[in-house]
């Protein structure tokens, strides 16, 4: 399963300024992945282990859990329309109910639950500008930010009014109930076969 960091200061081409058409269409023959933004492409780049053992055990956990029931965990292969000028690669998207796609089959369109692993690079883009896009997206129902040097996940919950519900976990003893799909994550699980590196204390 291939994962990566999403590096959104690489640009497959700063002067040109893509349609859609033609940014599908490039995707489509191309082995590399790249998201798309009003008129831009952002080449995806290498993930580092840790990214790497986390996206994988979080995607077992689910897939093990949503085996024979009208859902489907996706890996970041998987292609997201946020909005007409947007397209995404969440770490992993799943979908409870009947998938629905735009086009052909590699462009989902109602995740339930998307996941993003953060990277130092991406960080500040996936707690930010990229929840907003997220959040307009109708079916989607809980948003999860997985820590990858420490024991720190966060979760957003949609509220019937159409706020969010804020809740974080930051020990191995803990677990996350995804309602929304009717799974529950272990933090034993997710960071399995992690090795957190430890830093110096500072001097005084």
């Amino acid at each position: 399963m291939q994962s990566v960091e999403k590096a959104v200061g690489m640009v497959a081409n700063a002067q040109k300024k893509w349609t859609v058409e033609e940014y599908l269409a490039f995707e489509r023959q191309s082995e590399e992945r790249h998201e798309y933004f009003d008129g831009e492409i952002f080449a995806m780049s290498g993930a580092s282990e840790q990214h790497i053992i986390i996206t994988g055990n979080t995607f077992s956990s689910l897939l093990v859990q949503l085996r024979k029931r009208p859902c489907k965990v996706y890996p970041i292969d998987m292609r997201v329309k946020v909005s007409p000028t947007k397209y995404v690669y969440p770490d992993i998207s799943v979908i409870c109910g009947e998938p629905q796609f735009e086009g052909t089959i590699d462009m989902l369109v109602n995740p339930t639950l998307i996941i993003e692993v953060l990277s130092p690079s991406t960080e500040m883009y996936d707690r930010g500008k990229k929840f907003e896009y997220y959040r307009t997206l109708p079916s989607l129902q809980e948003y999860l930010l997985i820590a990858q040097d420490t024991v720190h996940i966060e979760h957003y919950t949609r509220q019937s009014r159409g706020g969010w519900f804020f809740l974080e976990v930051k020990t191995l003893e803990a677990s996350i109930e995804l309602l929304s799909i009717d799974c529950t994550l272990l933090l034993t699980d997710v960071y399995d076969k992690i090795t957190f590196i430890e830093t110096p204390p500072q001097e005084t």
